[in-house]
């Protein structure tokens, strides 16, 4: 059985203009395969690293990486999902702008009945991201209850769950966003302190605030704007840890500046390394639907666009005039 489906896709890489409503034919799952059927979809920074060229894709292309729905179909193979089931997921390949889509299953999990769909596209993505980082990508010897981190963008979708997982661990995390209003709001979902690095030089209150000493490790998903003055935060042996680009790609440099620096480790993190594996995936999510249905994490959405206002949601993530996380309806 076929089914005709709305879906965004791009014929060429550019602007949120690219971003168009169209109809494809979904078919039956094949071996090792879901169709999922979405009640949302979320919107994230890879999806305009996708659209705008900077990761390279073949077209025309259906873009999105996370989403929540119901199982309509699973092809031979899948023994942990079944038709009727609730599921959620952030995945490769794209293709969660649309209302049903049939997709690799590694990657789906089953949804507990007390996290809501519009909450779990929220979060899949970001949630996963916020853990394999707090807990998998750490500094030579590890993190333990009381140590600094800084976090940018941390109002961000992945942000606002980093301060309070942090918080969680036992953590002081210090934030930096790119206003007041958004620094407040870090602060109110568990940072222990917030710099607003439009105004302030980050890398100086950060000394400050540890008397001089540094953090152990720097999440930084800003990029270009942020790079340098994050390895001047840095304790030694400090981390810097990459995870996107947001203000643009790192530039190229030496790797010899890092010895005077402090002895500093760098790793550019991806969630879907992470991911790769089935067990690796459900361990994850697992970890993360415990925190949230705990409530020690809680999900926030700011902004909810339908489907077909796409366009518009693109333009507000790149002008940085969103926080917490967006959810595309169906």
């Amino acid at each position: 059985m076929s089914i005709t489906t709305r879906c965004i896709q791009i014929n060429a890489q550019g602007g949120p203009e690219q971003l168009k409503l169209a109809e494809q034919t979904v078919g039956e799952p094949g071996p090792g395969e879901v169709r999922i059927r979405h009640h949302a979809v979320g919107l994230n920074y890879i999806d305009v690293y996708q659209r705008n060229g900077l990761y390279p894709m073949s077209l025309p292309a259906t873009l999105g990486m996370e989403g929540a729905g119901v199982i309509e179909a699973v092809g031979d193979g899948v023994q942990h999902l079944k038709a009727g089931d609730r599921a959620a997921y952030a995945s490769q390949p794209p293709g969660a702008y649309c209302d049903v889509r049939v997709m690799p299953a590694r990657c789906v999990c089953r949804l507990p009945d007390g996290i809501g769909f519009d909450t779990a596209a929220a979060m899949m993505l970001k949630g996963l991201t916020a853990q394999y980082l707090l807990k998998k990508t750490l500094p030579a010897g590890g993190l333990q209850p009381g140590d600094f981190v800084l976090f940018h963008a941390a109002a961000g979708g992945v942000g606002l769950i980093a301060c309070q997982w942090a918080k969680a661990l036992g953590l002081r995390l210090i934030g930096t966003a790119g206003s007041t209003a958004k620094c407040e709001l870090a602060l109110a979902h568990g940072a222990e302190y917030a710099v607003n690095y439009s105004t302030e030089d980050f890398a100086e209150k950060v000394k400050a605030i540890t008397g001089g000493r540094g953090v152990k490790v720097v999440y930084d998903s800003v990029g270009k704007d942020t790079w340098d003055r994050s390895l001047d935060c840095l304790a030694p042996f400090g981390l810097m840890a990459s995870f996107g680009n947001a203000s643009g790609p790192v530039a190229a440099f030496a790797p010899g500046i890092l010895g005077p620096k402090g002895s500093l480790y760098v790793t550019r993190q991806t969630l879907f390394t992470h991911i790769a594996t089935r067990e690796s995936t459900q361990a994850m999510a697992d970890d993360l639907f415990a925190v949230v249905g705990s409530g020690q994490v809680k999900i926030r959405i700011d902004q909810r666009f339908a489907l077909e206002q796409v366009q518009q949601a693109h333009v507000a993530l790149e002008a940085r005039q969103t926080t917490g996380s967006t959810i595309l309806t169906l």
